[in-house]
């Protein structure tokens, strides 16, 4: 009889199944995910969901349409809140604002969205710059949870106080609880807040250019990814970006190693924010006509 094989191949084996049954039978594909972090969530969804190894996981993922939006939320990470590294915020207030005060309609893609802290804190700067109006925001995520609670807009009451640190760092001029109403052990976000965020579905991984944005931002999301994955995503940024359009990173993600550095300037390298050039960067060539 052959050897039995050791427990971390028979686990990649198990895992690679997995995937494969995810993408064919719902198609969700995350073969191009950081494979460690990656790995630790299904582990985690195999605890959590008491089955034993993944290829239990596997069976309930295959014959249990129920499951699916559960190994979904487990696998992604809709971890964020409002006005994270308050020096960003800061930066795009007084960077990037004045820039989107020149367009006469301004369009902004959220992408991958989690539970919408950050959509919200984009609203606020809009709204405080005088800019909301004439201002359209697309928030996104694969995550349907995600994006219910996203929309929802309803936090627990414990994060107010860092949030309302943060909002001061970031340059708020009066009280973050002015955009919220408290009640039992809970905060909302004032409903005129969502008056310019249209939330959907979108998939950084399979789907395409969507809008054409003035301003991109996708924070701690590419960590996440493979160096092909992310190049991919950092090439669908740049085009749905118009000429002179910004884009806005993780504080542990940059464009230094990618194939699109060349077609964007950095604003704030140490904030990850940077400015598509208004020219095509140039094509290398030998030098023959």
């Amino acid at each position: 009889m052959p050897a039995p094989l050791p427990d971390a191949e028979l686990e990649q084996i198990e895992l690679d199944l997995f995937l494969q049954a995810l993408k064919r039978r719902h198609g969700h594909d995350f073969s191009e995910y950081a494979p460690a972090s990656l790995t630790r969530r299904v582990r985690q969804l195999v605890h959590t969901h008491h089955c034993g190894s993944i290829s239990a996981l596997t069976a309930r993922l295959l014959h249990e349409p129920d499951f699916v939006p559960l190994v979904i939320q487990g696998l992604s990470v809709p971890v964020s809140e409002m006005f994270r590294d308050p020096p960003v915020f800061r930066a795009l207030r007084q960077h990037v604002l004045p820039v989107l005060a020149s367009y006469p309609q301004i369009t902004i893609w959220q992408a991958g969205c989690a539970h919408g802290q950050e959509v919200y804190s984009l609203a606020i700067l809009l709204e405080e710059a005088g800019l909301y109006e004439r201002s359209h925001i697309f928030a996104t995520d694969f995550n349907a949870d995600a994006l219910q609670r996203a929309q929802e807009g309803i936090y627990p009451a414990r994060d107010a106080q860092l949030w309302s640190r943060n909002y001061l760092l970031a340059g708020g001029g009066q009280s973050l609880a002015s955009y919220y109403s408290a009640r039992y052990d809970f905060i909302k976000l004032n409903q005129r807040l969502r008056r310019h965020i249209t939330f959907a579905n979108h998939n950084l991984v399979t789907d395409k250019v969507f809008c054409e944005a003035h301003l991109v931002l996708c924070r701690n999301v590419l960590i996440y990814f493979s160096n092909p994955l992310q190049n991919r995503t950092l090439a669908l940024f740049r085009d749905s970006l118009v000429r002179g359009g910004h884009l806005c990173l993780g504080m542990r993600e940059s464009l230094d190693f990618a194939p699109t550095a060349g077609d964007f300037t950095a604003v704030d390298a140490a904030l990850r924010l940077y400015r598509r050039n208004s020219q095509p960067a140039l094509e290398e060539h030998d030098g023959t006509a």
